[in-house]
């Protein structure tokens, strides 16, 4: 049952900072992103579906669960009945057959404990996919089939998330823990399914690209102030629509993807009630208000302003201004298949539909609740705010402990160690394609008595 294990701990499935102090070239401005008509929704009832709905409606049985992990105790999410003891990135549902499955759900990539606390909505940082789980999939289904009578049903409960890993898991995997593939994912669920019936196909409808590009996960609180989402700002029209879009991992048709949908704009008014938690530790006002000083005249035309009379400008910056790693928005026009698809499928339907517009650049985030969100730019390649406001302290080469990782408040970001060559897969390894640390040079021109100071100031947002 360790094979079964592996497999029920599949992830389904974005914190860039950015300061401009040049003036901008003729041509090269920043883009401003036009608001799309929301859904709004009782947050309440958001909450109950994102932890105990049936977005997903197959997985594994809930009577093998166990037989992989043990009962979880601490119920973070105080959840009863069948989800008691159920990790929180999990949850006990109903297949269409009856049968009680459990499901990975959307807090498998926006949430985690962070110094035990779960905090939902954070993106989590310590996924893991550099394991390919094909063989536990294949190892479940052999077992699955085997069974019969009444438990044969538990098969055909578990047949569409079964069908899914063994097809998306061997083209899913990165040399280095901490980065989410979200991208590469959406991409592997479309490739096998008919835009318009959402139904499933055995052979690939699009050609896949051959390079899988990491991102960061973005914290789920800043959603309320932006008018597009993902790091490229290229996720436009109806967010939910693109926030039940995991269901593709096991969708049938369009009549189950309707129903899921209909309970998003919940899901959507949750997410927006969610406030970035506050700096637990004490801040120097004095410094701080030094630093808001500096932020107003540096950094406030592309972030915004906080606190009273807040204002977001909700800002798309071009790649020759920014200058990070551009391969997660240029994936976006080097394989177009995956635009393509969704800009004529089911989600671009009915009377809240979503589309994608690529944009070669990313958009400058909220920065509410920055100090948790390490590791930073989107693809998480600089371990702390220190390092992201000096580019000459990058490291090139750098370890974070998983297994008990440890933050380091004074200058926000994990603890980690500073490798001189590539290791194993806690070495995050800035020169591969799609990890580079390069780009936000801008908080290089101040002086490091204006970057501690700065720093102190981004504790209190």
């Amino acid at each position: 049952m360790k094979k079964l294990s592996a497999l029920i701990v599949i992830v389904i499935s974005c914190t860039a900072f950015i300061m401009v102090t040049d003036k901008f070239k003729e041509g090269d401005k920043p883009e401003f992103i036009e608001p799309s008509k929301q859904r709004t929704g009782d947050a309440v009832k958001g909450f109950d579906y994102l932890i105990t709905g049936d977005y997903l409606k197959s997985g594994i049985p809930y009577s093998l669960f166990f037989m992989g992990l043990t009962k979880d105790t601490i119920n973070f999410l105080q959840r009863s009945g069948n989800n008691k003891n159920i990790p929180y990135a999990f949850t006990a549902v109903k297949a269409p057959n009856g049968e009680l499955v459990v499901a990975p759900n959307c807090l498998q990539c926006h949430a985690q404990v962070f110094d035990g606390k779960l905090i939902v909505g954070l993106g989590n940082s310590l996924s893991d996919y550099t394991i390919n789980r094909e063989g536990a999939a294949l190892f479940a289904e052999k077992f699955l089939k085997n069974l019969t009578g009444e438990n044969a049903k538990k098969y055909e409960a578990a047949k569409n998330f079964i069908r899914s890993i063994k097809a998306i898991s061997p083209l899913l995997i990165t040399s280095t823990k901490g980065v989410n593939l979200a991208d590469a994912l959406a991409a592997l669920l479309v490739s096998h399914r008919n835009p318009q019936t959402l139904e499933w196909s055995e052979t690939n409808l699009l050609t896949l690209p051959s390079e899988i590009i990491p991102t960061d996960v973005v914290a789920w609180w800043l959603l309320k102030k932006k008018n597009a989402m993902f790091y490229n700002g290229f996720g436009r029209g109806d967010f939910g629509r693109f926030l039940m879009a995991s269901n593709l991992l096991t969708v049938t048709d369009t009549s189950e993807a309707k129903e899921v949908d209909s309970h998003f704009n919940d899901v959507l008014a949750y997410i927006n009630s969610i406030q970035a938690p506050k700096f637990p530790k004490p801040v120097n006002e004095s410094l701080a208000a030094e630093g808001k000083n500096i932020f107003s005249i540096t950094c406030k035309k592309c972030h915004g302003t906080y606190g009273e009379g807040a204002i977001y400008p909700n800002l798309l910056i071009p790649e020759n201004i920014i200058k990070t790693d551009s391969a997660l928005y240029t994936s976006n026009y080097s394989n177009p298949q995956f635009v393509n698809w969704f800009n004529q499928s089911w989600f671009t339907s009915g009377d809240h539909p979503a589309k994608l517009v690529p944009y070669r650049g990313y958009i400058a985030p909220p920065l509410d609740g920055i100090w948790i969100t390490a590791p930073y730019l989107h693809n998480g390649s600089v371990p702390d705010l220190e390092t992201l406001l000096n580019s000459k302290k990058r490291p090139k080469y750098w370890q974070r402990n998983f297994t008990a990782p440890s933050y380091n408040y004074d200058i926000p970001g994990y603890n980690y160690e500073t490798k001189n060559a590539p290791g194993n897969s806690e070495v995050y390894n800035t020169t591969l394609k799609g990890f580079s640390n390069e780009g936000h040079y801008f908080g290089d021109k101040l002086s490091d008595a204006e970057r501690r100071s700065v720093i102190e100031y981004l504790k209190t947002l």
